[in-house]
């Protein structure tokens, strides 16, 4: 570092988080500090001598503090090549000493904008100006100036100038992206308030951290690029944004498609031991256990054919009994709230190709906006976390209460089902169910029944009998009787009574439904006369 002059660094920050230690770490390396308001304040009462900007300008804040910072000595300094004599002359000649680090961060805007009631004038108060200016300044003539605006950069920029006496080029190239970033975040949030409050107008702009290419798009013909929230998007929620790659190969844009679908399924049963079997956006496989590989083990019946190639989201870390049922099994992905380590290395070695994300937790699902792109625009709307609106039964027969927790648990499956959807659940063991038939995605909902829900049922329901040793008219007997403890759900209300009839031919006893129809009366009627009890839940659950 050169004896000549000290080094200089301007810093001026409305969080003031790891400030000192970093400030403290520039004094005792003989740089003189600039600094303005409380922040010149904070540093004196840390023990860090600090010279006020308008000492060093020559010129008194006015208007209130909102000219301090915006003058020549200032962004003179900041902005002179060192490299061109020019420049350096003319420093010279106005007595303007450059200013080798800008630390800033910018006034609360989003949190100011964010509290019930604020007004317009407490807003715009807090638009910072000066700021914005440093941070582009510095960030524009970073081949001389390192700019910090994050205080995670405090430690490693202290520790880079200590070690080598001054920023590499390299850093200070990443800081300025960063100062960047941040000034561009910043002004879109005023953006979108002003347009609201000024103008009445509703503006989305979005931001997302550096993207990350995937093996292939939606078809391997087609590039595709992961883009991650960033860091407080989800408001503390785990999603695919957050969560940890351990092992396998790289991954694709279906593989996060599906890894989205697994883990909202799974989320409703976040409370539960429970796993969530994903092929092309369905559960083919959804259970809850009293043990994780129980839970496995039981979604993986539900369609072990569909569970080939498979995405999985399970509620707890994964154990060594859950991982060695993988074996022979083929699984693109599994993601959970973390890995025993004996279950990490098993699965290691049952696949190089297996890809393992750890979630770190399993956290319930939050409201907030989601968003879907199309050409010409983009949709958003309220994240579906709300189950039910009422649980209700307009017909003679009731749902026993016994079988109340199988109706929830088969109405949160069919939420995730593609629509037209029809889920039908099954208590397999005492308190502990799973999704023994599923009709998805079909334009019409009586064939998601009849055609698809209904002899997947009893294929699976067979299947449980064929386990249990029985043959023949044994066999059949419970089939039909496990058939009639099953409780039925559908994702929309019943335009028509066919449904209900459909369900009573296959020997379903209890449904579940928004209700809502033209025709309620109607449906509720037949179900009357079939002595099939429906349950209303006032809310529908299309997912397209």
């Amino acid at each position: 570092m050169p004896t000549s002059a000290p080094k200089t660094a301007l810093i001026s920050v409305s969080e003031k988080r790891g400030l000192l230690p970093f400030a403290q770490g520039l004094h005792k390396l003989g740089w003189r500090i600039l600094s303005t308001g409380g922040t010149l304040k904070h540093l004196n009462d840390g023990g860090v001598p600090a010279v006020q900007v308008s000492e060093h300008t020559g010129s008194p804040e006015i208007l209130d503090g909102r000219v301090k910072t915006l003058h020549p000595r200032i962004h003179g300094g900041i902005l002179a090549r060192r490299a061109d004599a020019d420049h350096v002359r003319q420093l010279g000649e106005h007595k303007i000493d450059p200013i080798d680090a800008v630390v800033v961060n910018l006034y609360p805007f989003r949190e100011t904008v964010a509290k019930e009631g604020v007004l317009l004038d407490d807003a715009i108060e807090n638009i910072d100006i000066g700021g914005p200016s440093m941070l582009r300044s510095s960030a524009k003539n970073h081949a001389d100036v390192t700019v910090i605006c994050d205080p995670d950069d405090y430690a490693p920029v202290l520790a880079e100038l200590e070690s080598k006496g001054e920023t590499s080029l390299e850093t200070r190239r990443r800081l300025a992206v960063t100062a960047f970033r941040h000034t561009a975040d910043y002004d879109s949030a005023i953006d979108a308030y002003l347009s609201k409050a000024l103008l009445g107008e509703s503006v989305l702009r979005l931001g997302f951290q550096p993207g990350s290419v995937l093996r292939y798009g939606e078809n391997d013909h087609q590039k595709a690029s992961f883009y991650p929230e960033f860091p407080g998007a989800s408001g503390g929620e785990k999603n695919l944004g957050s969560a940890r790659q351990l092992h396998g190969k790289e991954l694709s844009y279906n593989n996060l498609v599906d890894a989205d679908a697994a883990l909202e399924a799974v989320r409703d049963l976040e409370g539960d031991i429970a796993v969530s079997i994903i092929k092309h956006m369905n559960p083919c496989g959804y259970a809850t256990g009293a043990t994780l590989a129980e839970a496995f083990e039981a979604a993986w019946q539900g369609d072990p054919v569909s569970a080939f190639g498979s995405v999985i989201a399970v509620t707890r870390k994964v154990d060594l009994a859950t991982a060695e049922l993988l074996k022979g099994r083929f699984v693109e992905l599994l993601i959970a709230p973390g890995f025993d380590a004996d279950a990490l290395d098993s699965l290691k070695k049952k696949s190089k190709d297996l890809r393992l994300l750890d979630l770190g937790e399993m956290t319930p699902p939050r409201p907030r906006k989601v968003y879907k792109h199309i050409l010409g625009g983009m949709l958003e709307q309220d994240r579906d976390v709300q189950l039910s609106r009422k649980w209700e039964s307009p017909t003679a027969a009731k749902l026993p209460e016994a079988l109340g927790p199988l109706a929830e648990f088969t109405w949160k499956a069919c939420k995730h089902i593609k629509s037209n959807a029809i889920a039908i659940g099954y208590e397999y063991a005492p308190g502990r169910y799973t999704l023994v038939g599923m009709g998805p995605g079909q334009p019409n909902r009586i064939d998601s029944n009849l055609l698809l829900a209904q002899p997947r049922a009893r294929e699976n329901l067979g299947r449980m009998a064929q386990a249990k040793g029985l043959e023949g008219a044994a066999a059949e007997t419970f089939v039909k009787e496990a058939l009639g403890r099953c409780v039925m759900a559908s994702d929309a209300f019943f335009p028509f009574d066919d449904n209900v009839k459909a369900a009573h031919q296959g020997g379903l006893r209890y449904i579940v439904q928004p209700g809502g129809s033209l025709r309620d009366a109607e449906v509720i009627a037949t179900a009357d006369q079939l002595g099939i009890a429906l349950v209303f839940t006032g809310n529908r659950h299309f997912r397209h």
